[in-house]
């Protein structure tokens, strides 16, 4: 199933382009005809997010594979702090290509900013592991899976405390089992210690670029403020433990991701200024410390993430990492085919770096 979340974010990156282009060769002759034109484009995405872009039912007449969807176990940790973290488990207790539970492969899966397991980029991957007769176990970040907040913290994009602990965990768990982990988006910049192999699709590798374009103007119609209402969103529901210790009428006065980061995530995390979580949450400055193999897929048309901050050179410094460059797919869409349907480009990137890895990772020990 696409999502109308990816959908919308193609329809947005090909009209943004759109407009771009007619303005630069002349084709809207005058400010009336541009103004109608966007004027248009706006009213377009309204009637969209509010009459088409809405949160699917599940409907399955089959109870194992409505269990399926669901996945099989709901897991709370508690994290050094005290606070706790949810994670969702699918077990795959009947893959015939590894029926030992023990050895079975395992996938971490790590969503973006706000999402959950049960976003349909992660039941896509999801369902390509069940495919090779893997297990998968989904991390979500604080707060954002319905659970309750008990510290007033959230998440960060330059932290992996949280992410370590769920590695440490898994493997405590499943401690014969071969791990590697595939994240998304702003859940691509963790660690990978002690992992077999990653994979990372659409990351925002330098996160000043990647507010940048999402403040200009179009963008920042069309994305910037809806992620940052979000953001708010996920703030205001957990307001009676955060508002002991932060400012959140403030918080909910923000106008932008940045803005939004200047005034909660950069504090809570204890950064001299919002300049300094930044630099710190860029992963452009972590590849050359990449010793696991590391795969990574980004569209050039990504407006969340610019194409001209991609750590190309970075990239050729580091025989451990690869960089995958589309010339479209926006950001973590990567439709394929004439008429898209079923699978994507990034699911068969993630099925087969996935497959190399736990079946010829042995190849891989020694890349340098």
């Amino acid at each position: 199933m696409i999502s109308p979340e990816l959908n919308f974010n193609l329809f947005t990156s090909d009209l943004s382009h759109y407009f771009k282009n007619q303005v630069k060769v002349g084709l809207f002759g005058s400010g009336v005809g541009l103004s109608a034109v966007l004027g248009f484009s706006a009213a377009y995405a309204c009637y969209y997010l509010i009459s088409v872009a809405k949160k699917p039912i599940l409907i399955a007449g089959g109870k194992k594979f409505h269990q399926f969807i669901k996945y099989q176990q709901y897991e709370l940790i508690t994290a050094p702090d005290g606070g706790q973290i949810s994670l969702d488990w699918f077990d795959n207790d009947e893959s015939a290509s590894h029926p030992d539970q023990s050895m079975r492969p395992t996938v971490l899966l790590l969503p973006g900013l706000t999402g959950t397991s049960r976003e349909s980029y992660i039941l896509h991957m999801v369902q390509q592991s069940r495919d090779l007769g893997y297990r998968c176990v989904v991390f979500n970040n604080r707060g954002v899976s319905g659970e309750k907040l008990l510290t007033p913290r959230t998440y960060c994009a330059a932290n992996t405390e949280d992410l370590e602990v769920v590695i440490e965990h898994v493997q405590r768990t499943i401690d014969k089992a071969p791990l590697m982990a595939a994240g998304v988006s702003m859940g691509g910049g963790g660690s990978e210690v002690r992992l077999k192999g990653v994979v990372v699709f659409s990351a925002g590798w330098d996160v000043f670029e990647c507010t940048a374009s999402l403040e200009k103007p179009l963008d920042r119609f069309l994305f910037n403020s809806y992620l940052t209402s979000c953001l708010q969103a996920s703030v205001d529901r957990h307001r009676t433990i955060l508002e002991k210790k932060y400012d959140i009428d403030h918080v909910m006065k923000a106008k932008t991701i940045r803005e939004f980061d200047e005034r909660f995530t950069s504090v809570m995390f204890g950064y001299p200024s919002n300049d300094d979580y930044y630099r710190d949450a860029s992963p452009i400055h972590k590849i050359k410390s990449v010793q696991v193999p590391m795969l990574c897929l980004n569209a050039a048309d990504d407006v969340f993430s610019p194409n001209h901050a991609f750590p190309v050179e970075a990239v050729k410094q580091n025989p451990n990492v690869a960089l995958l460059i589309t010339c479209h797919g926006g950001h973590i869409g990567f439709l394929e085919g004439l008429w898209p349907r079923q699978s994507t480009y990034m699911d068969r990137v993630f099925r087969q770096f996935t497959k190399a890895v736990f079946e010829n990772g042995s190849s891989l020990d020694d890349l340098h």
